[in-house]
């Protein structure tokens, strides 16, 4: 059951999951938090000590380095990335990751939150994984394989094709990013800076999932300001902002389009967040779609919503801002396929027949496919992301591991 790459992999993810790395969208900085330069660091000195070449910390946050062409062949320049972020929505510090060595099949208990259970009947991919060593955290925060599995399967295949100069490739970037999780993980340099006619992203789920398809996205932010008195002279006068929120929460949709009333190509709209006070209210929205067409339309829904509050309150003042985040790679990849070819044939070579669905969320690949680096997105088998249940299994990172270097020897052919 055990393979070449596992203690390999388990260290690193060990290692890397312990280290607080949560991005911040309140923060314009780049990166968001300067903690998550604490794993750039540390990446920059890995990638230095295994011999890769061109290492270097960008003043927008990322580290890039190069594994060496070993071929004399023309083959293009491709590029592995993953992200150093996790994820706001759940607890991230303070991470104490563990290991199950050969998983008996049953039920998981957690050191740290002892009401908590991972079962496999609730999630029956771990039904699967009986044998295999599992890495989850202690029970009262996320693990963080979201994407520091992607790390660790891009170290690992990084560390192994510059220790074995004879496996034949050509030139591979390599580039970890930040602020993946808050929609910022792809700065408008970073295409040029990889230099790459293709790339893929290590963040996927499954093993075998190859994904060409994500959704379209949108950040919406609406502001409402009311008028404010002293609640003794209110009479006739209080606009209270928190109640004109909580009418426009009411009025949105709730048993349908949302994300816990939608599946598979359904999209959403999804209230991420509302805060304030009587005088001023923020809520704060995401939306989804796979079809730009259905984006558009749960954006002018949102604003018909607000335009209704408003019109039933003048005196509050309700703005609503919408914001593109990204959008689907499959309107760029379908053109032009090469790169999906190429990773669901290095998958077959390795036994595993590929699967390619539609990703309920985005990717750095999504943008950076946008922006002209065509960029499929790769399982590394993490599960039940951005919560104190996530988990991964080691034996499947090792499978990625060997995706990474098939596509690396495949794209030299």
């Amino acid at each position: 059951m055990r393979t070449d790459f596992d203690q390999e992999l388990e260290d690193r993810l060990l290692r890397y999951t312990a280290i607080d790395s949560q991005s911040d969208e309140e923060f314009p900085s780049q990166p968001s938090t300067a903690i998550q330069l604490d794993m750039q660091r540390l990446l920059v000195e890995e990638l230095t000590a295994i011999g890769a070449a061109d290492v270097r910390l960008t003043d927008y946050g990322a580290v890039l380095a190069t594994i060496p062409a070993t071929t004399d062949a023309k083959a293009p320049v491709i590029a592995f990335l993953a992200h150093v972020d996790t994820a706001p929505q759940f607890n991230a510090t303070g991470v104490k990751p563990r290991v199950l060595k050969s998983y008996n099949g049953g039920a998981i208990t957690y050191p740290d939150a002892p009401g908590l259970t991972l079962t496999p009947e609730a999630f029956p991919y771990l039904a699967t994984k009986a044998g295999h060593d599992i890495i989850t955290a202690s029970g009262t925060t996320l693990l963080g394989a979201d994407d520091k599995a992607g790390v660790s399967v891009i170290m690992t295949a990084a560390r192994h094709l510059l220790a074995n100069p004879q496996i034949p490739h050509g030139p591979i970037r390599i580039a970890f990013t930040p602020d993946e999780e808050i929609g910022r993980g792809v700065d408008k340099r970073l295409p040029a800076d990889l230099g790459a006619a293709f790339a893929y992203t290590f963040d996927g789920g499954e093993v075998g999932e190859i994904e060409y398809e994500s959704f379209s996205a949108d950040g919406a932010t609406v502001a409402i300001t009311g008028v404010s008195i002293h609640p003794g002279l209110a009479k006739g006068k209080l606009v209270n902002a928190v109640h004109l929120a909580a009418k426009i929460v009411q009025t949105l949709p709730q048993a349908t389009m949302t994300p816990e009333t939608t599946e598979g190509t359904e999209g959403f709209l999804h209230i991420v967040e509302l805060k304030g006070t009587s005088s001023e209210a923020v809520l704060k929205l995401i939306l989804r779609d796979f079809e730009l067409e259905g984006l558009a339309a749960k954006g002018a829904l949102l604003k018909q919503v607000c335009a209704a509050v408003q019109a039933g309150e003048p005196r509050a003042e309700i703005t609503c801002e919408i914001r593109p985040q990204y959008r689907n790679m499959r309107y760029w990849l379908e053109k032009d396929m090469t790169p999906v070819d190429l990773a669901r044939d290095a998958c077959r070579d390795i036994g595993i027949e590929p699967v390619s669905v539609p990703i309920r969320g985005g990717t750095d690949g999504s943008r950076l496919t946008e922006m002209g680096v065509p960029c499929p997105n790769i399982f590394t088998g993490m599960q039940n992301i951005h919560g104190p249940l996530e988990w991964i299994s080691v034996q499947d990172m090792a499978a990625a591991v060997k995706m990474a270097l098939g596509i690396a020897e495949r794209a030299a052919r």
